[in-house]
């Protein structure tokens, strides 16, 4: 327990600041962010990036996409299917 001590504080410390819900001065940056996206979807900047950037963005989405289905596994208690 002794040793585990500094190691959880300095997983708070990092807890705190990344795992915080958005601030309401953030919305816009959020909003901005958002619409560069989507802009950049529009005109295929996608089509300008470097292998190393497709892969890391590929990464991201199918990492995004298998908490997705965990959480679905945890919210309705089963592997497959729903209990109904």
């Amino acid at each position: 327990l002794t040793q585990a001590r500094p190691k959880f504080n300095i997983f708070m410390k990092y807890a705190r600041v990344e795992l915080a819900p958005p601030k309401l001065s953030e919305i816009p940056q959020i909003r901005a962010g958002i619409g560069k996206l989507l802009s950049s979807a529009k005109n295929g900047a996608w089509k300008q990036q470097t292998v190393k950037q497709a892969t890391l963005n590929t990464l991201v989405g199918a990492e995004v996409l298998f908490w997705f289905f965990v959480g679905e596994c945890i919210g309705k208690r089963h592997i497959v299917g729903y209990n109904v």
